[in-house]
């Protein structure tokens, strides 16, 4: 039981993508950037405008990230109400990774367009 649980994709990318999700998110929030920078932190066109719009959308980002690691890590438990093949629990797995990246990324563009609305 436990090795068709660690073979299947969708249990994988799930489960698995929503721990890095989460502790991602963890981090930042523990070692947040200090300043605007290209290699750490989340970093938009919008983000990237001042430090004050930089600090809101690191310590947003982060706790959505948190957030969105959890769904994602709970949504791996399809795995035991569903019955499809491998091929099609990957669909579903690399379907939900990108619905929750894309989610991620619309809801703190807009609490950030919310914000400083000028």
């Amino acid at each position: 039981m436990l090795n068709e649980l660690l073979e299947n994709p969708l249990f994988n990318i799930a489960f698995l993508g929503g721990l890095i999700f989460f502790l991602a998110g963890f981090v930042q929030i523990k070692f947040p950037p200090k300043k605007i920078n290209l290699l750490y932190g989340y970093r938009t066109k919008s983000s990237m405008k001042s430090n004050e719009r930089w600090d809101f959308a690191q310590k947003l980002s982060a706790k959505e990230m948190m957030k969105s690691g959890v769904l994602l890590a709970l949504s791996s438990l399809l795995v035991f109400v569903t019955n499809f093949s491998d091929s099609i629990n990957l669909i579903i797995g690399l379907t939900l990774m990108f619905a929750i990246v894309l989610l991620l990324l619309l809801r703190v563009a807009r609490e950030i367009k919310k914000k400083f609305r000028i």
